[in-house]
Parts: structure tokens; sequence; C-alpha cells
């Protein structure tokens, strides 16, 4: 039977589970693909500490590019992360005609277009399958499964610190700063967690997501980019209170030649499939033309769920390959370059929650309604609300949810209130689904 060498650069969590995946079920690889996958060499900087996994040592190297040199290796792997070495290995390795598989999400979203052409260059494969949702195959889906769809939308909870800590911000009643402490303790969130507090992590998937769907490369700054770092549990109570649960959601949609990506905390209604995804888990729901809605759901992380998606990969490069036909050497297409356009985000609708914390003076909400509908918002629903903070200080939250409206009218209906001097903090904003 003929072999497939691959080389692992990154032997960190997910590359142990990887690692140790491809040694145990060699032989179930090699019966379901029909060739024999063969982990070769392992390179990290740090050989000597216990991944907790049984390895020859005779496989590890702290020289990476003695793995790209190798004849015998035909897959690389690149399991460092990061766009700094990650970048110059998967360059190299490419440009040494050798297929890559990698989870690197922030290296595509930002490096993917030149990735992919030297990718094809080369005339070889590059898969990706773990750089969204880790044990999800939405990446998969796009490319295969929906193959026949225009994709009209993809709403995603793509990132599982954030979904644990608004989970237990709403069960628990818990500010924001407790949760992700006890978020870093737990191992759900790092120590410095501002790449997925402030959304980068989720915008990083969405492009890629949203590249898949539509043929063309999404520039990072053409995404509109919201976290959760600031939102407040009054704001958690007080839509729930509504029927709604708050989620970070980045949101793909296409009208016309129009694509919208952004990523932003977003009321969703308690009735709707993503509302019931909860702590570290992910999800991805798919609109297509011909499907309807499908949903997607698991792991987002973690050493198993990831590593069973890189070996899938690598699984899919041995069969290209076997027939001498490597299948993605784009990565993503391209053939819709130049065919759409980035909404820009002042133009970008939806309905939302306004909470304002009101003085307590005559003509206060008159004045606020006034100025909104001044601005073209049209209010769906308005509650004055309790909250035992507000008592103390003079003022009254009073929470709105609005019809359809543009980005650039609701900040400027806000900044006009907040000028007006009637409410005592700068109000909150967030988008409904």
């Amino acid at each position: 039977m003929k072999q497939i060498g691959v080389g692992l650069l990154g032997f960190g969590t997910v590359g142990a589970g990887v690692a140790d995946g491809l040694l145990r079920n060699q032989k179930t690889m090699a019966e379901r693909l029909g060739v024999e996958v063969v982990l070769k060499r392992i390179a990290d900087l740090d050989v000597t500490t216990d991944r907790g996994i049984s390895i020859d040592q005779k496989l590890l190297t702290t020289d990476a590019q003695s793995i790209i040199q190798d004849k015998d290796i035909q897959v690389v792997v690149e399991l460092i992360g990061g766009t700094g070495i990650a970048k110059t290995l998967v360059l190299a390795a490419l440009n040494a005609g050798k297929s890559v598989v990698t989870a690197n999400k922030k290296l595509l979203a930002e490096y993917g277009a030149e990735i992919f052409s030297v990718a094809a260059k080369n005339g070889v494969d590059i898969y990706f399958g773990a750089s969204v949702g880790g044990g999800i195959p939405i990446v998969r889906v796009l490319r295969e499964g929906l193959a026949g769809n225009e994709i009209q939308s993809i709403h995603g909870i793509l990132n599982g610190t954030c979904n644990y800590i608004l989970t237990r911000m709403e069960n628990e009643g818990l500010p924001f700063d407790a949760v992700l402490a006890d978020a870093q303790r737990a191992g759900y969130a790092e120590a410095n967690p501002g790449l997925d507090i402030d959304g980068f992590d989720t915008a990083h998937k969405a492009i890629i997501l949203a590249s898949l769907a539509y043929g063309f490369h999404v520039p990072m700054d053409a995404v509109l980019v919201e976290g959760i770092r600031n939102l407040n549990s009054m704001d958690v109570q007080f839509a729930a209170g509504f029927g709604y649960r708050i989620k970070l959601l980045a949101v793909i949609k296409r009208e016309g030649n129009q694509v919208e990506v952004r990523v932003s905390p977003t009321l969703v209604p308690m009735t709707h499939m993503l509302a019931s995804v909860s702590h570290v888990f992910n999800a991805a729901m798919v609109r297509g033309d011909l499907s309807g809605d499908t949903l997607y759901y698991g792991r987002g992380a973690g050493r198993e769920p990831t590593a069973s998606t890189v070996i899938g990969d690598i699984g899919d490069v041995a069969r290209n390959l076997l027939s001498g036909q490597p299948r993605y050497g784009r990565g993503v297409s391209i053939a819709n370059e130049g065919k759409f356009s980035m909404r820009v985000a002042s133009e970008i609708t939806s309905k939302y929650y306004i909470r304002l914390m009101v003085l307590d003076k005559a003509g206060s909400l008159g004045l606020m309604t006034t100025i909104l509908g001044r601005h073209g918002v049209s209010i769906l629903a308005a509650t004055q609300q309790e909250h035992p903070e507000s008592s103390k200080m003079g003022h009254v939250p009073v929470v709105m949810l609005t019809h359809d409206a543009k980005a650039s009218e609701i900040d400027c209906a806000l900044k006009e209130i907040f000028d007006a001097d009637v409410v005592s903090e700068l109000p909150v904003r967030l988008r409904m689904i």
C-alpha cells in the first residue's frame, strides 16, 4: 500500500491530539483511504515536556525546516498559530511542493489570498477545516454539502470563550469581569483574552466562511467587529425579560451584489435554535436557496474535536495525492472577485435594543422618542425597568426595541439624545437578529 508521509509543525494541545490520533488510528485510516498515512516527524521548540501520549522520541525535532526539506513528507500540518513563523513555514512548505493542512484562522483571514495563490501556483492542496468551529465540519459543508446552493446567510456562534461567559452571565446574574476571571481559572479564556472577548477571533472565522460562501477574499478592515468586553449584566437581564438571549454572533449576509460581514453581541430570540447553544459550544446556521436553514453544532475547540477535523483534512489530502489530483489548490475560489462589494458598517440595517439611563425629570422620555423619530428610527416596544443601581442615582433605565434601522440613523439619534442632557450615561445599543 502506498504511504503518505506527514510532518507536524507544533506539538501543543491540538498537535498532541493529532499525533495521538494518527498513531492510534493508522490502520483504520489505511482501510478507509486506501493509502497508509504515516507520521514521520514532529517539530516544536519544546520537545521535552510530557504531552500525555506515547511517542517515539526519534520523531521529535526542534528544526522545522528539516520537515519541509524531508523528501519522505508530502503533507505538512501547521498548528503553531499566529502570523509570524507560521506564515513563513506554510509558504515554504507550499513552495517546496508539499500540501498543507492548518487550523490557523488568523493566518488565513489576514493572508489567505497570498497563501492560496502560492498553493495554486505549486499545484498543491491547502486544507483548513479546523480553522472554524473546531470539530464542526462547517468548512466542508460550504465546500461540498451545500455546493449547489446560493448561500443567503450564515449566523454563527464561533467563540466558546465568549459563549461560556454570556451563558453564565445570564444563568447566574454575574458581572462580566467575575465570569471572565472564572473562565481564565478554568482554562476557557487566555491570560490575555482580548482576541476572544473583543470579537477578533470570531471575525477571523467569519472572514473564512464569507470567502468560502461568496468566492472572494474578504478584507479584515471591511468587517464590523464589536466584542463583549463592555457588556453590562443589566442588559443581559433586560434582554431575557423581552424573551431574548445575548450571543456574540457572526452575521454574514448577501443582498444583491453586496455582502455584509459583522461580529457583535446580538439579541437572539429564545425560540431560535442558536439561543440554545450554551457554554463552550459553537454552532453555525446556514441558509441556502435550495436547502433552507441547516444547523451545525458541536465543540468549537479542544484537543480531540479539533484534532478530528485536522486528521479528516489529512485524509482528504492523502486521497488527492493517491489520485494525483489536488482538489483545493486555491483554498478559496476567487471566481467572484470583483463581483461583490462589502457593505459599509454605517449602512448595515438591523433591529436594535437600546437602553437609556433617563434622568428623572419631566419631558425626558418624550424628547428622546422625538429625536429617534426625527432620525427615522421606529419604536417596536418600550418599557421602564427597575434596577437596584438606578434608584440610588436619580435615573431609571428605559429599554426600547426598534424596527429595522441603519446603523448611521441609530448612532446619530443616540448622539443627539446624549448631547441633549436627558440621560446620565452613554446609551447602550445592541443589534437584534
